[in-house]
C-alpha cells in the first residue's frame, strides 16, 4: 500500500506508549496497534484529529504517500 503510517515514529518522538495514547484518543489499544503496524485499511478523520491533538503534530507527520 502506498500510504505509510508513521505513528510509531511520532509516538517515539513524543515518548508516549501505546496504552497511554489509546486512552487519550479513546480508541482500543488493539485498533491503535493495527494502525501503528500498517494493517489498517482506513482511518476516520475524527480519530486522526484526536491522534494529532494527543501527539501535538500534523496529519502529514503521521501519514506519508510513497509511489509503489
Amino acid at each position: 500500500m502506498p500510504i505509510i503510517v508513521n505513528l510509531d515514529v511520532m509516538m517515539a518522538k513524543r515518548k508516549i506508549g501505546l496504552l497511554e495514547l489509546a486512552k487519550k484518543v479513546n480508541i482500543t489499544p488493539a485498533n491503535l496497534s493495527i494502525l501503528k503496524n500498517q494493517k489498517a485499511k482506513a482511518i476516520r478523520f475524527q480519530t486522526l484529529e484526536e491522534i494529532c491533538k494527543a501527539l501535538d503534530c500534523q496529519p502529514g507527520d503521521i501519514l506519508e504517500y510513497k509511489k509503489e
